[in-house]
């Protein structure tokens, strides 16, 4: 079972960016295999090491701000990152840059060796090898999704809700490290328990060391605190995002498909949708709730023709809101979704081709699509996504299509898609990703593909020999004489 989830995390935490030079035919992994017994060998040490956690919403967020420095007699450019095999399949989003001179981030990817071990590694290799004695600011970000548990699991349902972070005020690391810290900042001051540690206390950040004493590689020392969050934990275990370009139309049509779930307290009793009603009047005043009441979807300016439906069908508790400056979409689902409920449904919205398609005057008819590769709803408690699915369907004739994003991707396909009235059907790119979170809503996903100006004429070509076959085969029908009686 290890093994299978190891693989898994494998495909799903490669964190180098796809380049718009080719369009692989299979999943991205890392290929690299290494013995059983491999431990990374102590070429570097950690200087200075700070740890930020920020626990301000329903996933973990870390930054690590550390200066290296090659102890070895020779130049080297491996740095090995662990992290424990309970964990390794929830991190998302791992990006490693040289942090006084900001760039693109370094190739990192996953490696494997002993799928049963305790402790697995992710490899980042610097854009140069680093000469002896020499140093270097490193900072190195992720996310980690659904770690975070209730406690108590089940509460009331006007009960206030806490969760429990565990942790090693250690950073994890492969290397010994001469001085460290960690810092925590939470959502409120209203931290009842920590256990582990000694932490200075400052409003709502909590403050692990400075340890100056040397710490060995591998060393942990367990941790853990329960603080407020009566907020939902929105997570969608998948979205389905469609971006469909129509020339003809000057259109490009958008639809998202969410299977949301609360992964907050469940509750203890039955749902009161008395209580629930009377706490939603409030008075003026809506008290804090783990439940998911509405989510707001920001949209680009100028999005057309919004629509919010569910299993059921059409949901009329929605709000669109546009003007110059703005266009937001306001859901609200049918029923106030707690801890542990589910609720699936779609939203879609067209908007002008215009605003993100570039013709370039070359003689194979290219064109440049900018999109952003995620969207969705924008909240102050954050939203995870466990796989993301988005497909860009293309006019049909559309050929030599390749693509740039910043986002981890696990999987690339170039299928065909048929709609009505097409021949050979529509190229259509599919991208897959895991462990997303909203912070990736915006990043742009770069599209170019061919459209010979042939292409263009397709459909209409098609619509005309369909009319034109009717009529011929109603022609034709109507010259036939189906009668029964001799012929004068």
């Amino acid at each position: 079972m290890r093994s299978l989830i190891f693989i898994a995390a494998r495909l799903a935490l490669f964190t180098s960016s796809i380049s718009a030079d080719s369009i692989p035919s299979e999943p991205l992994s890392s290929q690299q295999i290494l013995p059983n017994n491999f431990k990374p060998l102590q070429v570097f040490q950690n200087v200075n090491l700070v740890r930020n956690t920020n626990l301000e919403k329903g996933y973990v967020r870390e930054t690590v701000n550390v200066v290296i420095e090659n102890i070895d007699s020779k130049p080297q450019d491996q740095y090995y990152i662990p992290f424990g095999a309970d964990v390794i399949d929830k991190v998302g989003g791992l990006e490693v840059r040289d942090k006084k001179n900001p760039g693109p981030p370094f190739k990192t990817e996953i490696v494997e060796y002993d799928p049963y071990s305790p402790t697995q590694f992710f490899r980042t290799t610097l854009p140069q090898p680093l000469p002896p004695k020499s140093q270097l600011t490193l900072s190195i970000t992720y996310h980690i999704l659904s770690t975070l548990t209730p406690l108590p699991f089940k509460i009331a349902q006007i009960e206030r809700q806490y969760l429990q972070h565990t942790f090693s005020t250690y950073t994890p690391s492969a290397y010994l490290t001469l001085k460290q810290k960690t810092k925590l900042k939470f959502t409120s001051p209203n931290v009842p328990d920590a256990i582990g540690g000694s932490p200075e206390k400052q409003g709502t950040t909590f403050t692990y060391g400075p340890y100056n004493d040397s710490i060995p590689a591998g060393a942990l020392e367990p941790a853990s605190v329960r603080y407020e969050f009566t907020k939902p934990i929105i997570h969608a275990t998948l979205l389905e995002r469609d971006i469909e370009i129509s020339h003809w139309g000057g259109n490009l049509a958008t639809e998202e498909r969410y299977w949301l779930t609360n992964q907050g307290a469940h509750l203890k009793n039955n749902f009161n949708r008395v209580q629930w009603a009377q706490t939603e009047r409030g008075f003026g005043y809506t008290p804090p709730t783990p439940a998911l009441r509405e989510l707001n979807v920001p949209l680009k300016v100028g999005s057309l023709n919004p629509y919010y439906t569910d299993d059921i069908g059409n949901v009329s508790t929605s709000h669109y809101r546009s003007s110059k400056k703005e266009a937001i979409l306001e859901l609200k689902p049918r029923y106030p979704v707690f801890g542990g409920w589910k609720y699936s449904f779609r939203i879609g919205w067209d908007a002008n081709l215009k605003s993100f398609l570039r013709v370039l005057k070359t003689p194979e008819g290219g064109h440049v699509l900018k999109v952003p590769f995620l969207e969705g709803p924008k909240m102050g408690e954050g939203v995870s996504y466990g796989k993301v699915e988005v497909r860009v369907i293309l006019p049909e004739g559309a050929r030599n299509v390749k693509f740039e994003t910043e986002v981890p991707l696990v999987a690339v396909e170039e299928t065909m898609h048929r709609t009505f009235m097409d021949t050979v059907g529509r190229t259509t790119l599919k991208l897959t990703a895991m462990n997303v979170v909203d912070e990736a809503r915006d990043k742009p996903l770069i599209v170019t593909y061919d459209y010979p100006f042939s292409a263009a004429f397709r459909k209409p070509i098609t619509i005309f020999l369909g009319i034109a076959a009717v009529f011929a085969t109603a022609w034709g029908i109507g010259r036939l004489d189906v009668s029964i009686g001799k012929q004068a």
